[in-house]
């Protein structure tokens, strides 16, 4: 379980249509603070599972997951609208709402478990592989891993044109792999360190 999320930031899955700029890899190394990317707060999905405190008040206190229709229910004030917002913004509206029944109500949510997360780190592996894949991110995993999760590539790929593209602060980062020396040649200098989200892409050769 993973308690007190409050403040977190996780970065997002890339989408197609992304400002792109190819740079060269400079910090692929330890991803000890992989699940604090700055791109903006988690926002709560559904199955989340929330805990919601509200001090000196135990019978108000709740466990619950989120619903599929992104809301959550709390006693007396019934439902609220749980899913897409931040923790930060769901206690502040509980709170709001509680004023009318408890003085001065203090309150906090805490995320308990992050199901929705599952798919913002997933990694993926596309192009000519023999399975295009994704599965859910390990730390210490390595670009090497990954295509080997996805089967290895096919007779029809260019592998030292692969690329790894990672959702950076402001912009899509992509990075340059030699793919066909990493498994023919066991040159690793581009065998990078993984971090949530990534996603890696082998094209097919000229012919």
């Amino acid at each position: 379980m993973i308690r007190a999320f409050l403040g977190l930031s996780f970065g997002f899955l890339l989408s197609a249509c992304s400002n792109q700029s190819t740079i060269a890899p400079t910090d692929m190394g330890d991803t000890d603070q992989s699940f604090s990317m700055t791109v903006s707060e988690y926002l709560i999905g559904v199955d989340d599972q929330l805990e919601v405190n509200v001090w000196r008040n135990p019978e108000l206190s709740v466990a619950m997951p989120v619903r599929p229709d992104g809301k959550i229910s709390v006693p007396l004030i019934g439902d609220i609208q749980a899913g897409g917002r931040t923790p930060v913004a769901v206690a502040n509206e509980i709170q709001k709402e509680l004023s009318i029944y408890v003085r001065n109500p203090n309150v906090t949510v805490i995320l308990t478990e992050l199901r929705n997360f599952e798919y913002i780190s997933r990694i993926r592996v596309t192009g000519a592989v023999q399975t295009p894949t994704s599965f859910s991110y390990r730390q210490g995993m390595t670009v090497l891993d990954a295509v080997l999760e996805a089967g290895g590539v096919t007779e029809f790929a260019a592998p030292n044109r692969a690329k790894l593209y990672r959702q950076g602060k402001k912009e899509t980062e992509v990075y340059d792999i030699q793919l066909g020396g990493i498994l023919n040649q066991g040159e690793l200098s581009t065998n990078f360190r993984l971090k949530p989200g990534d996603i890696i892409t082998v094209p097919e050769r000229f012919f």
